[in-house]
């Protein structure tokens, strides 16, 4: 059984200040190598972000020092905000709410989140700096998973979910490593078991559009053949989103990605709008700061509001 630590001791004050361009790196690339921060990117004339902020402050407040906020209007810092969207981190639109970790990007969302959502947000963010332990287990098991032992994973698992019944990254991690078991009656048994208030957590939602994505790579068609369909007629769009299923059913995800924004491009409605209802589902299934999910979201809006 694993053993956990004891939660660090909670940081000082000065928990929520405005940023710079001069400041990010102080206040927010170092400062986040002991305690989370959170960066709210505003602007002035953003309605949502006169809602989100203060209830983004509420959280960070509540959390009592596991987590620090900087907030940065983008009007007032445009440089900064252009190099960050030249490094990839999406800034077209805002109000954006970024976490930083160990000088990285943890975790991330854009647009209006009702407070509910704002609160689980922040303390798992705030639980990455320390968490009884548990954070370092699921990172463990996630590594377990990653390496192929997926059957140590879920033990890693279960064992977290012993010490937290609500801890929706176990939950997630559990689903995906039945999922690497090809256990898919399990996987979905177990969640359909998670209790309503996990049911919308951003990792509960990832595995379900995991399990979504392995029901549909047992159906996925030859892949050879499926080319050769698009290859002959590009403007078949079952075969192409035929061919984007075996794509990612084959590990090619940024290809089936590139394959689903073609289909988006040459006709956004086809099939009730499958492609971008597919493509969600692909995001939703990696983590959101993936290279393939910045890359492909921003290409999508591009599309949106070209």
């Amino acid at each position: 059984m694993l053993e956990f630590g004891q939660s660090p001791s909670q940081p000082a004050a000065d928990l929520i200040k405005d940023g710079t361009e001069e400041t990010f790196m102080p206040d927010v690339v170092e400062a986040s190598q002991e305690v989370p921060v959170i960066v709210d990117f505003w602007a002035p004339w953003c309605g949502p972000c006169k809602t989100l902020g203060p209830m983004l402050e509420q959280a960070v407040t509540a959390a009592k020092g596991r987590v620090k906020m900087v907030k940065i209007d983008v009007d007032q810092n445009q440089r900064l905000a252009q190099m960050l969207s030249q490094q990839g981190l999406p800034l077209q639109s805002i109000p954006t709410v970024v976490a930083f970790f160990k000088g990285q990007i943890a975790d991330m969302f854009q647009g209006a989140q009702p407070e509910s959502e704002i609160k689980a947000f922040v303390e798992r963010v705030a639980g990455l700096a320390g968490d009884g332990g548990l954070g370092e287990a699921l990172e463990a098991a996630e590594t377990m998973l990653a390496e192929g032992a997926a059957a140590d994973a879920a033990q890693t698992f279960a064992a977290i979910l012993g010490e937290d019944a609500a801890n929706a990254a176990a939950f997630g991690g559990m689903v995906r490593a039945y999922l690497a078991l090809g256990e898919t009656e399990q996987a979905e048994g177990f969640l359909n078991a998670v209790p309503p208030e996990l049911a919308g957590k951003p990792e509960v939602e990832a595995a379900r559009a995991q399990l979504e994505l392995a029901r549909q790579a047992a159906d996925a068609g030859p892949l050879g053949e499926l080319r050769a369909a698009v290859e002959a007629d590009p403007a078949n769009h079952q075969a192409r989103f035929d061919l984007a299923t075996a794509l990612h059913a084959a590990g090619d995800v940024e290809d089936a990605v590139a394959e689903l924004l073609e289909l988006f491009r040459r006709d956004r409605e086809w099939n009730d709008g499958a492609a971008k209802a597919q493509l969600f589902t692909i995001f939703d299934a990696l983590k959101p700061t993936d290279p393939v999910v910045l890359n492909g979201r921003r290409k999508l809006s591009s599309m949106i509001f070209a």
